[in-house]
C-alpha cells in the first residue's frame, strides 16, 4: 500500500446495488478540459480509464456548432507514416465493458463549447437515452488553497435523494458561475438520470497540467463508487515524483516554503478531530477490502 492509499477516503457505498444475474449497470461518466478541469486532472482520469479498459468510440458531437476556433484552436498533428492532418476540437463518445463485473461504461471527453450550451446538452442526453445510461458521473478539478503535500480533497455531491443517502453525500451549496459540467449535471437530474458530481482540488500554486496526485485522487473515488479495481501503481509513483518535484522547487523559494507550511497547519488542524478510533478503523477496513480484491501479493495503489 503507498502513502497515497493510506490518506484516501473511508470506503463508500458502490454507485449502484448489485444488479440481478445477467442484468448489467450503465455508468456515463464526462470531463471537459477548460474551465471546469485544473491541472487536466479530470480529464487525464477519463483517459486512464478508457485506456485500462479499452474503450471504443461510438459516437461524437462535431466542433462547427459549438466552438470558437480563435479561441480553442484545432491543432497540427503528424500520423504514425509522417502525413500532415488537422485535429479538430470536439467531444467524443466512446463505451467499454469492465470484465468480470456488471458494469458497462460510457465516456463522454472534449473540450468545454463557446456556444449554444443548451444545444450541446441536448446531444448528450440524446447519448443518454441512446446508451440506456443508469446513472452520470460528471468530473471536474477545480484551484483551491490546499497543500500539495497532503490528500487531494475530493468533493462529491448529488441532487438525487436516493443517491444522497446511499452514498452519505449532500447537496452542492455552491452559487456562482458554471461550466458545462454543471449545466451537465443539472439537465441530466431534470432529464431523471441519477447523477453525482466529483470535484478535485487542486493546489493553486501548481495548477499547471499534468496533475497526478489530483487525477489519482479522483480515480480512487470513481473506483469506489463503481466497485471495480484499478490497476494505478504507475500513476501513484507519478504522483509520488510530482509531489517529490513541487517540494524541491519550494525548497528554492523561502516565501513559496512558508506559504505551503501555512497551508499545512490549516489542514492538518481541520482534520485533527477526525483522527479518532472509528476514522483509523475505516482507514484499515478499507485497506483489508482492497488488498482482499487484488489478493495478497499485488497492491494497485
Amino acid at each position: 500500500m503507498n502513502e497515497f492509499d493510506a490518506d484516501a477516503p473511508a470506503p463508500h457505498p458502490g454507485l449502484f446495488a448489485l444488479p440481478a444475474e445477467g442484468e448489467r449497470v450503465t455508468v456515463m461518466l464526462a470531463a471537459f478540459e477548460g474551465w471546469n478541469d485544473a491541472g487536466e486532472a479530470a480529464s487525464d482520469a477519463l483517459r486512464f480509464l478508457r485506456r485500462q479498459f479499452d474503450a471504443q468510440k461510438v459516437g461524437a458531437i462535431e466542433a462547427d456548432d459549438y466552438y470558437d476556433f480563435q479561441f480553442t484552436r484545432p491543432t497540427v498533428r503528424r500520423s504514425g507514416s509522417g502525413r500532415r492532418r488537422i485535429k479538430w476540437p470536439t467531444t467524443k463518445v466512446s463505451t467499454a465493458r469492465v470484465p468480470g463485473h456488471p458494469v458497462d461504461l460510457v465516456f463522454v471527453q472534449g473540450t468545454e463549447p463557446s456556444y449554444r450550451w443548451r444545444a450541446f446538452i441536448e446531444e448528450l442526453l440524446e447519448y443518454v437515452e441512446d446508451l440506456d445510461v443508469d446513472y452520470l458521473v460528471v468530473v471536474g478539478a477545480l484551484l483551491a488553497d490546499v497543500p500539495h503535500s497532503r490528500p487531494i480533497p475530493v468533493t462529491a455531491t448529488s441532487e438525487n435523494d436516493e443517491l444522497r443517502e446511499r452514498l452519505s453525500l449532500e447537496a452542492s451549496q455552491y452559487e456562482g458561475p458554471t461550466g458545462i459540467v454543471g449545466v451537465f449535471a443539472d439537465a441530466a437530474d431534470h432529464h431523471g438520470t441519477p447523477t453525482v458530481s466529483l470535484w478535485a482540488a487542486v493546489p493553486h500554486y501548481v495548477a499547471q497540467a499534468p496533475s497526478p496526485k489530483a487525477q489519482l485522487a479522483l480515480l480512487h473515488r470513481i473506483e469506489e463508487m463503481l466497485q471495480i479495481p484499478l490497476d494505478t501503481n504507475e500513476l501513484a509513483e507519478d504522483a509520488e515524483a510530482w509531489e517529490r518535484g513541487v517540494n524541491e522547487l519550494a525548497t528554492e523559494d523561502p516565501e513559496v516554503a512558508a506559504y505551503i507550511h501555512q497551508l499545512e497547519e490549516a489542514k492538518d488542524t481541520a482534520d485533527l478531530p477526525e483522527a479518532t478510533g472509528e476514522s483509523i478503523a475505516r482507514e484499515f477496513e478499507r485497506y483489508l477490502k482492497r488488498r482482499g480484491k487484488e489478493g495478497p501479493g499485488r497492491d494497485l495503489g
